[in-house]
């Protein structure tokens, strides 16, 4: 992947500062998408940061600290560009260690995500710290690479309830023809998928929160899954089950994401 800039603390990145990342798997990240130097939902990144870091490490980056890091790494490269900000502290994993946290950020080019419409297969897996955007899951890879081998785009998981919760990288979300249906589980709740529920909010469309378990699926008017690269791809099947096309569906999770204003870093 080619990489504008890769700063650690809002300077470029030498090997010896990223050399003790490599095989390094407690940290947490959050990623976006910046058009002109503006972002949606920076409030939802920086809490997301916080919270995490809080919880992870038991302090936090003051906000203004890690939004001067993420404008920095902005100015040195493209005004559009696709941007991983990862937490982490050098005193590494394994330890209980206190030392200052780190901010690696990098940035590539932008990204839109797939056209789709998907096809998902059905996993049963549980990520570890679901709430969290954290490093190191070897799984979702695994289960990703799984799905293609077998046919599919991508995959879904379930829990050990049988409940949908999210996709690989992804949040799922349904159309019951007239609402949007959010699954039930422990999942990550997104960045893109916080700005849609608080624009759908705004705009007065319905939406609940309720368990959708692969036997569901028929009664659905439609599904989509939606991260950082964009509010929406349509997906086609998951597990041997079809999903009608819902192209109002689709507009109307696109539409409430451009209500969101775009903040300059």
């Amino acid at each position: 992947m080619t990489f504008f800039v890769v700063q650690r603390n809002g300077r470029p990145a030498t090997a010896e500062d990223l050399a003790p990342l490599a095989f390094s798997g407690y940290a947490h990240f959050t990623a976006m998408q910046v058009r002109d130097g503006r972002v949606r939902g920076l409030d939802l990144h920086l809490r997301r940061l916080r919270t995490a870091s809080l919880e992870l490490f038991g302090r936090a980056l003051p906000d203004d600290r890690v939004r001067d890091l993420l404008r920095t790494a902005v100015q040195a490269g493209p005004s559009d560009v696709s941007l991983t900000a990862t937490v982490y502290s050098p005193a590494g994993e394994f330890t209980a260690d206190e030392a200052e946290l780190d901010v690696l950020v990098r940035t590539g080019p932008p990204a839109d995500g797939p056209r789709g419409p998907l096809a998902l297969s059905v996993v049963e897996h549980e990520r570890t710290l679901p709430q969290f955007k954290h490093v190191g899951e070897v799984a979702k890879t695994y289960f990703l690479r799984k799905a293609k081998a077998e046919g599919a785009d991508d995959a879904a998981f379930v829990d050990r309830r049988g409940r949908l919760s999210e996709a690989t990288i992804w949040n799922l979300a349904f159309w019951d023809g007239s609402a949007v249906v959010w699954p039930e589980a422990e999942v990550l709740g997104g960045i893109t998928m916080g700005i849609v529920r608080r624009q759908l909010d705004r705009l007065g469309v319905p939406q609940r929160v309720e368990a959708v378990t692969p036997a569901d699926l028929p009664s659905l008017a439609g599904g989509v899954v939606m991260n950082s690269w964009t509010p929406g791809v349509a997906v086609r099947r998951i597990g041997p089950v079809p999903l009608p096309a819902a192209p109002a569906f689709l507009e109307a999770l696109h539409g409430a994401y451009r209500e969101e204003s775009p903040v300059s870093l």
